[in-house]
């Protein structure tokens, strides 16, 4: 049997339930596990484990440092998280921070540009009055230009705040008038399913609905969204995942069946995911009928799902689409359904993690890669949309006029995109990248 079942919770500073152990137990233990599943274990570096004070430092480094064709470092999402701040995320949605996601220039880049991409209904940015497109001028009374580390310290403690009740000082610009704010943080219950709604068109009803999260609140939220699609004779959709970075598999599985029906997807594998040599070969994840109850509270095991019967779908994309979010544009794609990109290219993740929980860390190490029911998964590097539109921050997502949406709208009347992507008017700048914790960039295998 591997150390880490046997070191499993041996601590060198236990909680309740946990065993006493040492640092060189919890070294052992993250060393066993990452060579035991680590999808390219072959790959690991040759590491002095004396050398590590703390298991979080020693995994860290423990990866293949090898580079992508294009450049890109091979494994470029290996993390954990403390188990209590996981589970929470992902079972409850819940999220400490004011309810906002930024939008901004890549880290190095100068000048720092953040604004808001998207508000949390309900949450203290809304209270705040905060609105898409704010650019961020200020925050902690620093300039966001400033560069001395002193002053990038202070603008990271305001950005992430470290405890609900923090309250940082925050200037935005709206519209080039100054917008000053308190911003208090709380724990945030995001809500995955939003805006869906009803537009007319000269062939038939379209769908649109954002879609921001696979956790586990959204099982029911899109059974709902579908069943009230299904209603009313939706024969098209629209579906906004341009800041989806992933989450539980099954989720993206049943989406996929909501959308293509049994027709289309009856004996047919969503995703096969492929693991290394030590490990015993999975079943496939197939086209989800009825749902995994990953909320039972609020959707029960087995419940029947709703469904389109769609032979197309429109999903508007960008870099921070990730993961499960790509593994149902691919498998989709596998049984045939047509599905048109809309925005930039994603993120390109077409792995997956077991969440494996060890002395109050839960960590993330890439165990699998999926492919779809014709075999193809190599989508390191994304995939590229069918029309290129910058992220539209000047209008609300879900306005026919934001570019993205207006976009998919014409491409699907006329199947034309448009000759010159839509630029992101109020941000004459690099493209812009969506912040949000790593593990909202994953794709979760259930046990």
């Amino acid at each position: 049997m591997p150390d880490w079942y046997t070191l499993y919770n041996h601590c060198e500073h236990p909680a309740a339930g946990q065993t006493q152990g040492t640092l060189n137990d919890e070294l052992h233990w993250v060393y066993s596990y990452v060579d035991e599943v680590y999808l390219w274990y072959t790959e690991l570096p040759k590491l002095n484990m004396a050398d590590y004070k703390t298991p979080l430092d020693y995994f860290s480094v423990l990866k293949t440092t090898s580079i992508t064709p294009s450049g890109r470092a091979k494994d470029r999402f290996h993390f954990t998280y403390p188990t209590d701040v996981w589970e929470a995320m992902s079972g409850a949605g819940v999220e400490l921070g004011y309810g906002v996601t930024w939008s901004h220039t890549a880290s190095g880049i100068l000048p720092r540009v953040w604004a808001v991409a998207m508000v949390e209904p309900g949450s203290p940015a809304e209270s705040a009055g905060l609105r898409r497109g704010d650019a961020l001028l200020s925050v902690n009374g620093v300039d966001m230009q400033d560069t001395t580390t002193e002053g990038v310290a202070a603008i990271n403690a305001g950005l992430a705040p470290a405890k609900a009740g923090d309250s940082y000082p925050f200037v935005l610009s709206r519209g080039g008038v100054s917008q000053p704010v308190t911003l208090t943080a709380a724990k945030v219950a995001a809500a995955p399913v939003q805006n869906f709604k009803l537009l007319a068109s000269a062939s038939g009803t379209v769908g649109y609905v954002q879609f921001h999260d696979h956790n586990a609140v959204a099982e029911s939220q899109l059974a709902e969204a579908f069943t009230r699609f299904k209603s009313a004779g939706v024969s098209d959709l629209v579906l906004d995942m341009r800041y989806n970075g992933g989450g539980y598999l099954v989720l993206a599985a049943e989406l996929a069946y909501m959308i293509a029906g049994p027709d289309a997807t009856k004996g047919k594998v969503f995703e096969q995911l492929h693991r290394n040599d030590k490990q015993r070969v999975l079943s496939p994840q197939l086209f989800d009928a009825t749902a995994a109850g990953l909320s039972p509270k609020l959707m029960a095991r087995g419940s029947a799902l709703p469904y389109l019967g769609l032979k197309r779908v429109t999903v508007l994309t960008t870099p921070g689409t990730c993961s499960a979010s790509e593994a149902l544009v691919n498998g989709l794609r596998g049984a045939d359904i047509e599905v048109t990109l809309v925005g930039g290219e994603t993120c390109g993740k077409p792995y997956a993690f077991t969440p494996t929980p060890n002395c109050g860390n839960t960590y993330f190490t890439i165990e699998m890669q999926g492919a779809n029911n014709k075999g193809f998964g190599d989508y390191a590097d994304g995939f590229a949309p069918t029309c290129k539109v910058d992220d539209d921050l000047t209008h609300e997502m879900g306005d026919t006029s934001e570019g993205m949406l207006a976009t998919a709208l014409s491409y699907r009347a006329t199947g034309v995109c448009p000759a010159t992507p839509m630029r992101n008017r109020s941000l004459k700048t690099n493209p812009l990248q969506v912040e949000r914790p790593q593990g909202k960039q994953i794709a979760i295998r259930l046990r």
